[in-house]
């Protein structure tokens, strides 16, 4: 794989911030208790390996706002995980919750553990610790976790009990459970149905392509941009391209998902792409500058950046990935007339449908996929008609717009509590 410019976090998500704030008019003083986090906490987290070794990690949970509702953002293990990262992702959190207009505000946790590296045992007795370690700072009415890069519903699980031991049953405190355990109907794809509705949305309005005409490149294969993909084909897109951190693959016929789907998932695999024999092999050097109508970055942060910006030949690009375009190689997209749909709109369906999770939580009854696809479609089309109008009345990019917006309501939200 290519060498990616580092591009920290923190600076990606302090320049969308400020861009937006200038555009509104926002004063030193707004600009300085909007961005400074609630509360940062920064724990170790100790292992002794079923090898007889000892290790520790560092793990984090930062809650950026709480203004408009609870904490929400998701836990990450990564190697890559430090303070910066996860402070940037718990802002990015707040504004996504506040633009899709749901009742939480931002956080994000993680530790810096490579997951492939731990066996279950070790992943779950490493999960439990750092829950022991900051389960006084969460809870359903204070700060509700989900699964993000390196964790999933089974993560979500062991939360659950350990949050239990100390406070008794309650599923309301994580999002992204499994169904037997409180989890949602739809949870699992609704990042990704997100993704597809803004995709389409998109397409429509700036482009003018029907579904059936749009060609696809989709950079990164796990949860979200998996079931992007699926979701754009079942719509009638063409994927011509795929890729994970293994590698890219390309076929301008259209990629067969379902034997992609089937090669990640065998049994006895690495669940990744290594190998895959159904398109030719694309190196991530060439995998950006791809012939396409939409790119969809759903991988990592600075995946879009000034060493490979120029090669970029998609005309709208849908975020989705957490800070996947890095601040300079947005403002040459914006230059060339690329429409991006930002993270905080395109990726906010899995949120969403983590709010219809802890809803179903308290009211103690389960909705219908129908129900849950439904409710969801109709939240973010509408944040993403809010943006359109907002980008009309403002005359800047999309991810301005997004932005402006939901800086504006978190301040409203954080007046009317006598903040300022």
């Amino acid at each position: 794989m290519s060498h990616i410019p580092k591009v920290p976090a923190y600076e990606i998500a302090t320049v969308n911030f400020q861009r937006a704030a200038d555009l509104i008019d926002l004063s030193p003083e707004w600009r300085t208790l909007i961005r400074t986090p609630f509360r940062e906490m920064k724990v170790e987290v100790p292992l002794y390996r079923e090898d007889g070794s000892f290790t520790t990690f560092s793990g984090y949970r930062i809650q950026h706002n709480g203004a408009r509702g609870p904490f929400k953002g998701g836990i990450r293990f990564s190697s890559l995980v430090d303070e910066q990262e996860v402070k940037a992702l718990a802002e990015t959190m707040t504004y996504k919750t506040a633009l899709v207009d749901i009742p939480f505000g931002g956080g994000k946790g993680g530790v810096n553990v490579d997951p492939p590296q731990l066996t279950e045992r070790e992943l779950e007795h490493v999960t439990r610790r750092y829950i022991s370690r900051i389960h006084l700072i969460l809870g359903p009415n204070r700060d509700v976790p989900a699964p993000d890069m390196g964790t999933n519903a089974q993560t979500m699980a062991w939360i659950v009990d350990q949050y239990g031991r100390q406070h008794g049953y309650n599923p309301a405190v994580v999002t992204g459970k499994p169904l037997e355990l409180g989890g949602s109907q739809g949870r699992a794809q609704a990042t990704g149905r997100g993704v597809m509705l803004t995709t389409l949305a998109a397409a429509k309005d700036h482009l003018g392509m029907a579904p059936e005409d749009l060609r696809v490149v989709v950079q990164g294969f796990g949860n979200v941009g998996m079931n992007a993909a699926l979701l754009l084909a079942e719509r009638g897109a063409t994927i011509v391209a795929i890729s994970d951190h293994t590698g890219g693959y390309h076929r301008t016929e259209g990629i067969d998902l379902d034997a992609a789907v089937a090669h990640v998932q065998r049994e006895g695999g690495d669940r990744t792409l290594r190998g895959f024999t159904g398109g030719d092999a694309v190196g991530a050097d060439d995998f950006m500058g791809l012939d396409c109508d939409v790119l969809i970055p759903a991988a990592i942060e600075a995946a879009i950046h000034s060493d490979n910006v120029e090669s970029v030949q998609a005309r709208l690009i849908v975020e989705g990935a957490n800070l996947p375009v890095t601040p300079k190689a947005d403002q040459r997209l914006a230059e060339r007339g690329v429409i991006i749909v930002p993270d905080i709109l395109a990726n906010a369906g899995g949120v969403i449908v983590s709010y219809f999770e802890w809803s179903q939580n308290f009211q103690q009854y389960r909705w219908s996929v129908e129900d849950v696809n439904e409710r969801l479609e109709r939240i973010l089309i509408k944040a993403y008609h809010d943006t359109a109008e907002k980008q009309a009345v403002l005359g800047c990019t999309m991810r301005e717009a997004a932005f402006a917006l939901a800086i504006g309501r978190v301040q409203t939200a954080e007046k009317l509590r006598g903040a300022l």
